[in-house]
């Protein structure tokens, strides 16, 4: 069977961005797996997620944009008392962003760690068949903050291994995630790199930033975090503006990442350049030589980058078309 189909797993969020003047905030759609199933829908990949979000008004705005885009959302979750996560996105006195906390108190708990087991496997029929048909299942490292989450993510891991879906993980580290979590405050440093370095060893694909690299692997060179790791995935190590750094199929390289002087904001650019990379692919099959693999990296970056241009993570992510006319007036 020729497998087509993504499946995304964990949160939907609301990233609260401070604007420019920092007096004021601008709500957008937001949270990794969320931000590549859209993108993946806008690259024309039949896309799945599976989360959990709040029966409240960001709730139903995500399912209005989820069924915009035609995003399978037939295994997501609504909890009738627990609130769709907001991330306030601060600014630095350099303007730089970074996650300053969520708008709620301490002990609150999300929707989005509550993704439960139990109502994944209601329909473990269909369930199955939507495995049967699924190329690749696509997470980050939040989910394991929470126990009740991290159930349901290591069953779906388990599904995937059964009908031979391959694993991508983005690491996508945020500690707030775990400092705010009723379900993991208490668990030290150590023991959260520890559990996060077992969950990769589940990767076939896996993408992380350098500072990311260096936190977990006290590395940045790809082919030598693959070898740590049981699965010996392909490694994928971005670092902003510089060169992208990788080891895919057997092959080692760096590409070269093309660059605006219009960049807006960077929320959700990595989730759109693993999107791209993702549908290219499933599109063109896996790539077998460096100029490929240069090809593919190079068309996901555009991705991100075209993702900077405009505010929040979901609205300004492209289609084929905008990526291809940026590459084509860019002298390669």
């Amino acid at each position: 069977m020729y497998k087509t189909k993504v499946v995304s797993l964990g949160e939907a969020l609301i990233d609260r961005i401070r604007n420019k003047s920092n007096e004021e905030f601008t709500d957008f759609l937001g949270g990794a797996p969320a931000n590549v199933a859209c993108a993946l829908r806008k690259l024309k990949i039949d896309s799945v997620f599976i989360g959990c979000l709040g029966r409240d008004e960001f709730g139903e705005k995500f399912i209005e944009q989820f069924n915009e885009l035609e995003v399978n959302i037939n295994f997501l979750q609504v909890d009738n008392k627990l609130p769709t996560r907001i991330v306030k996105v601060d600014r630095d006195n350099s303007g730089d962003r970074y996650f300053s906390g969520f708008d709620a108190s301490p002990q609150t708990v999300f929707a989005d760690e509550a993704i439960k087991k139990s109502l994944i496997e209601e329909d473990l029929t269909s369930l199955e068949k939507l495995f049967e048909e699924t190329k690749y299942f696509v997470s980050g490292t939040n989910v394991l903050s929470s126990s009740m989450s991290e159930e349901s993510i290591y069953f779906l891991l388990c599904l995937a291994k059964k009908f031979d879906v391959k694993v991508i993980i983005d690491l996508n580290w945020r500690e707030v995630f775990w400092n705010y979590s009723i379900f993991s405050s208490q668990i030290m440093g150590k023991e959260r790199v520890n559990l996060i370095q077992q969950f990769l060893n589940y990767a076939h694909i896996l993408k992380l930033a350098k500072e990311e690299a260096l936190l977990f692997f006290d590395n940045e060179n790809p082919y030598e975090i693959s070898e740590t790791l049981l699965n010996r995935p392909d490694v994928i190590i971005t670092n902003g503006e510089d060169p992208i750094s990788w080891f895919i199929n057997g092959l080692q390289g760096e590409t070269e990442v093309l660059k605006s002087s219009h960049i807006i904001d960077t929320t959700g650019a990595g989730d759109a350049f693993l999107a791209g990379l993702i549908s290219k692919l499933i599109t063109s099959g896996y790539p077998s030589n460096e100029l490929e693999i240069q090809d593919y990296v190079r068309f996901s970056s555009v991705c991100g980058l075209l993702t900077c241009l405009s505010e929040g993570a979901i609205e300004p992510q492209p289609d084929y078309a905008k990526v291809n006319e940026f590459l084509g007036s860019q002298i390669l």
